[in-house]
């Protein structure tokens, strides 16, 4: 009666060890799977929507408005997180050479 009252505690603790594991590789594999290129693709509606020719014209509008209010930005100058913490570079010194002892 002893030894199987410690096999069912051993059981116990095998299960209770391996179960969490089980079930975070299962969550892992089920998002995993959802990303999957297999996944069937669907859509709501019949596509991209054909543009009428006064959309089309605003739309091109928009977008040369835009290309050209990007261009007027200058360009942004590359600042340097460093540069109070560095020293300015100087003119090197030159070493001293140590001095020969008098006998």
């Amino acid at each position: 009666m002893a030894s199987s009252n410690l096999v069912f505690r051993d059981l116990t603790r095998y299960v209770l060890r391996i179960l969490p594991a089980a079930a975070v590789v299962a969550m892992l594999t089920g998002t995993a799977y959802a990303q999957s290129p297999l996944m069937p693709r669907f859509s709501l509606g019949e596509g991209p929507r054909k543009l009428s020719p006064e959309e089309q014209q605003k739309k091109d509008e928009l977008d040369n408005a835009y290309k050209q209010a990007t261009t007027k930005i200058p360009d942004k100058q590359l600042d340097d997180p460093w540069a109070t913490v560095r020293p300015t570079p100087s003119t090197p010194t030159p070493t001293p050479t140590p001095k020969k002892k008098q006998q």
